[in-house]
């Protein structure tokens, strides 16, 4: 299914459960096929999400092997990518707690029920002590227990663990490294089948909503929406551009009038993977970056390096969470850092590829699974803009790689032109 299909049938799903909650809601034999779509989607999510965790955190780590050959460009590329989605998810957490105009009006529901396995500490237990220990107990467990109670953190921990080793230990050619990555390829289809009831599921969702989804919580989700896209614009059009300028020595101007064909694609497909031949063609001839440096950034940048979709995951956790009358302690604030760093780079570089590292977001501190369906409604337009973003900070990437290690990069014919 195409991801315009996709979008309108969710737009139809969303319109339609509305439409059935306020014309037959409260029908016996309606409800219960409303509640069979909405259990089919959340619990199918739920069913993939533990081994989607560990075998896509595990995959993205052993990509990051030839990073042994190439010794200082790994080095210098693995310290952009990682203190750039820790600089953006940074950023937008701080945003997100400072500027929230839809606190204004009430959550939608009571604080649900902690999933097993979920022990959030308490803002009455202050101290760095207390905040740290209660993260360590929940991320040194057994994975197995970590599986079965659907331990977000614990699953992370124990994929990042195993990951390291293999990438130490196994050779570049080693068939468990192979069938890694072609297990994480089936959990991908697989998650891939249940993204399509999506539109089953969001219909399922908004009829059981249907008391609560009315002009506040669109307008709560509209503001939510906007104040993602200065947050996100923010890091695109200032963080991002001062690095490049900063660190490549390259002037802003020249910068998005290089990019501009990549940015350009990444808006329309959504896809970091899709725009990865457009990115390597403007950086060899627009920014005079080197096809060795271009070669090895680019394609690791399209794989774990996503800038906004770390910036929205923490900035998505902290607004579901009020929504959701979801109490965030300081702990559960630093929970949500981590995990939104992690899972952006765990995150596949396709359409809406983030809504199944949202997930581990939302396990991590207590928020329901039902909480993607109000998320999938604003999704699709915030994916255009993240994405764009992940590609320009690919491609400032290899141009501040390019400059550490070659010197300052030669314009392309194009650039000259």
């Amino acid at each position: 299914m195409s991801q315009k299909w996709l979008t309108l049938l969710l737009l139809f799903g969303a319109a339609l459960g509305w439409l059935l909650g306020h014309l037959f809601g409260g029908t016996a034999w309606l409800d219960t096929v409303m509640q069979m779509a909405r259990t089919a989607f959340l619990d199918g999510l739920k069913l993939v999400i533990g081994p989607l965790i560990l075998l896509s955190l595990i995959s993205g780590i052993l990509r990051l092997s030839a990073t042994r050959e190439m010794n200082r460009m790994g080095g210098y590329t693995l310290t952009y990518f990682l203190s750039t989605t820790a600089l953006a998810t940074c950023i937008g957490l701080f945003i997100v707690t400072s500027v929230h105009p839809w606190t204004d009006s009430p959550p939608i529901s009571d604080p649900p029920p902690l999933a097993p396995g979920i022990t959030l500490i308490s803002p009455e237990d202050a101290g760095l002590g207390a905040l740290f220990t209660g993260i360590l107990k929940q991320m040194l467990v057994n994975p197995v227990a970590a599986l079965a109670n659907l331990n977000i953190l614990g699953l992370v921990t124990n994929a990042v663990i195993f990951g390291l080793a293999a990438l130490f230990v196994l050779p570049k050619e080693s068939p468990v490294i192979t069938a890694i990555h072609d297990l994480t390829a089936v959990v991908y289809r697989i998650t891939g089948w249940f993204v399509m009831l999506a539109p089953l599921g969001v219909m399922g969702i908004v009829y059981n909503f249907v008391g609560a989804l009315h002009t506040t919580l669109l307008n709560q989700l509209f503001q939510f929406a906007l104040v993602v896209v200065a947050a996100t614009l923010l890091h695109g059009v200032v963080i991002l551009p001062a690095l490049a300028w900063w660190l490549g020595g390259i002037t802003p101007l020249r910068l998005f009038s290089a990019i501009g064909q990549p940015l350009f694609v990444a808006l329309t497909t959504s896809s970091s993977a899709a725009t990865l031949p457009v990115s390597m063609r403007a950086a060899e001839l627009r920014l005079g970056v080197s096809r060795p440096t271009a070669s090895f950034v680019l394609p690791l940048g399209a794989t774990i390096n996503m800038d906004g979709t770390a910036l929205f995951e923490g900035m998505a956790a902290v607004f579901l969470a009020y929504l959701f009358n979801v109490p965030l302690s300081d702990a559960a604030i630093i929970a949500v850092f981590f995990i939104a760093m992690i899972s952006a780079i765990g995150a596949p570089g396709i359409p809406s590829g983030s809504m199944a590292a949202m997930q581990m977001v939302m396990l991590a501190v207590g928020i329901p699974l039902e909480a993607i369906g109000l998320l999938l409604l604003i999704e699709r337009p915030l994916d255009t803009i993240r994405t764009a973003v992940n590609v320009q900070g690919d491609l400032i990437g290899s141009v501040i790689v390019e400059r550490l290690i070659f010197g300052k990069p030669n314009p392309g014919k194009e650039d000259l032109i």
